[in-house]
């Protein structure tokens, strides 16, 4: 079921004490109380109550752009935002909180200022209006508005334009860096391979040296590596076509540069571009690919583990598939939830890995080999292209249907043609890349016609 990446209201924020460069002191303080303080820092309480409520608006549409796009640290700084005026917004620690302010606030934390059609928090730049000017807000020019008898949205719109909209009652929920925790490498799938890809292809319009990726399906082939590497020889990274930290959030920064992200007057982030494939959490009660992926991950981990649970591999995330959960959680000291979460699925994923990789040679015998823990796509030169390919050949002699492939360790177009079509036979989804479901399926194809 595909998700959209909206943004979440933050439990708590970061502020830097200065200037980005400073060595002044972080602090961490709730939400907010952030906007309360910035609110009660930079307006006048007695002001007319739609002035106030037009600035808090603004000041948290901005402080959430700072956050949702990760601005300082995709720089590598250990903060969200500043309380420099010269770069963010007032912050006195400690400092008095106005009681109405406060009560505005409470009401209105988790609503935010976005350009329709685009999902990320406007960047709503502001200034006092008397000894500074800019092109968004001006504090002092709210007041009379707001004695005109215009609402709040019509203030904002004076200001940002006519094509804004609010978000009204948006998630609050802890927010953690975006990156996923582990690199991305060839092989490797989910929504964190698409966002790259997104991403990547926005890039390379700004740098043509960059290739484009040809399918944005969250699939890390050699396409996707290629771009990686050429994105990091350019801006001088470690050239491995690996997504490690540091290349994750250099091209968070270079995405949100050329998409304007952090200006007021910005390219903006479509539903579409937000739209990923999959729940970036499944738990009980979801059903399909994801749940059969982990299912499949669970019951040859545990086949080799008896301490662990072994779960029924079905497409329904059912109480059993709950129970081996929280089993392999406990096992491996994560928070037992029974919902599979990014780090419980980083652990999966890499105890499997770590399993099959341990076996013996010859361990199958007479059978197909576990899927080796990787997405299998064209342009690929390996044995486990080779093993796919006698599995896919033998099958062909049994089903005429699907073209028979040579064995040469290349997966090019013969095999993703013999692939695509044993996937539309198998009702898979027909991607012409191999990963867990579809390995499991040929495998339990080719032992069937091998071993009868």
């Amino acid at each position: 079921m595909a998700e959209i990446l909206l943004p979440t209201i933050p439990e708590t924020i970061t502020v830097h004490l200065g200037p980005p460069n400073s060595t002044a002191q972080n602090v961490t303080v709730p939400f907010t109380q952030y906007v309360k303080n910035v609110a009660s820092s930079e307006i006048y309480p007695t002001w007319p109550e739609n002035a106030l409520r037009a600035n808090i608006y603004a000041i948290i549409s901005f402080a959430l752009n700072r956050v949702y796009t990760e601005y300082y640290r995709s720089r590598g700084y250990d903060f969200d935002i500043t309380n420099s005026t010269q770069f963010d917004q007032a912050f006195k620690p400690d400092r008095e909180i106005f009681e109405n302010i406060g009560y505005i606030v409470d009401e209105i934390f988790n609503d935010y200022i976005v350009r329709q059609g685009s999902v990320q928090p406007l960047f709503a730049a502001f200034c006092n209006g008397t000894t500074s000017t800019c092109q968004g807000l001006s504090q002092w020019g709210t007041v009379p508005l707001a004695e005109q008898g215009l609402t709040p949205f019509e203030i904002l719109q004076n200001f940002y334009g006519n094509d804004i909209g609010i978000v009204n009652d948006a998630p609050v929920g802890f927010t953690e860096e975006s990156y996923p925790g582990v690199p991305l490498k060839l092989g490797d799938s989910g929504n964190n391979v698409q966002i790259i890809q997104t991403e990547l292809n926005r890039i390379a319009r700004n740098y043509p040296a960059i290739p484009k990726i040809a399918q944005i399906n969250g699939i890390f082939g050699l396409d996707t590596e290629a771009a990686v590497r050429k994105f990091q020889e350019i801006f001088n990274l470690t050239q491995n076509g690996q997504v490690d930290k540091a290349t994750w959030y250099k091209i968070k920064q270079y995405y949100n540069g050329v998409k304007g992200l952090s200006d007021l007057v910005s390219e903006g982030i479509s539903v579409a571009e937000a739209t990923i494939p999959f729940d970036t959490q499944i738990s009980e009660g979801s059903s399909g690919i994801p749940v059969t992926t982990l299912q499949y991950y669970l019951s040859i981990i545990a086949y080799f583990n008896g301490a662990l649970e072994p779960v029924p591999r079905s497409n329904y995330f059912g109480p059993e598939t709950v129970a081996a959960v929280e089993r392999f959680q406990e096992f491996y000291g994560l928070d037992v939830t029974g919902v599979v979460d990014t780090q419980t699925w980083n652990t999966i994923s890499r105890v499997y890995t770590e399993t099959v990789a341990s076996l013996p040679s010859g361990y199958e015998g007479s059978n197909a080999k576990l899927y080796p823990g990787f997405f299998l796509t064209p342009g690929m030169r390996n044995d486990s292209v080779r093993d796919l390919q006698t599995y896919l050949s033998l099958i062909a002699q049994n089903i005429p249907e699907i073209p028979n492939v040579s064995v040469t360790g290349f997966y090019g177009d013969q095999t993703e043609n013999a692939v695509r079509t044993f996937q539309e036979l198998f009702s898979l989804p027909v991607s012409g890349a191999v990963g867990p479901t579809t390995w499991a399926t040929i495998a339990n194809q080719y032992d069937f016609f091998n071993n009868r």
